[in-house]
């Protein structure tokens, strides 16, 4: 449940919530994200007054190279910080 919510008794988490941005705006993020092929992202969630805010993002995927580098990279690190753990004891 919502801690700030005036009334826990009629307070509903799934209720419809309106969507403040104008049709103009909401048409150019949705065109972007197809033509481009981006996604929309949430990327911070803040309260003010009463209102809860979100603050939304495009974002490009990771190419499949990227994510094997990514991986590497995580694996040599591990490996690395497991060396340097025997070598203390």
């Amino acid at each position: 449940l919502y801690k700030y919510a005036s009334s826990q008794i009629n307070y509903d988490p799934k209720r419809p919530r309106k969507l403040l941005l104008k049709k103009k705006e909401i048409v150019r993020l949705v065109t972007k994200k197809q033509e481009a092929g981006l996604t929309l992202i949430p990327v911070k969630i803040y309260t003010k007054n009463s209102f809860v805010k979100l603050e939304l993002a495009l974002a490009k995927g990771k190419k499949q190279f990227d994510k094997r580098e990514t991986i590497k990279k995580r694996e040599t690190e591990r490996k690395l910080q497991s060396v340097l753990k025997r070598k203390h004891l």
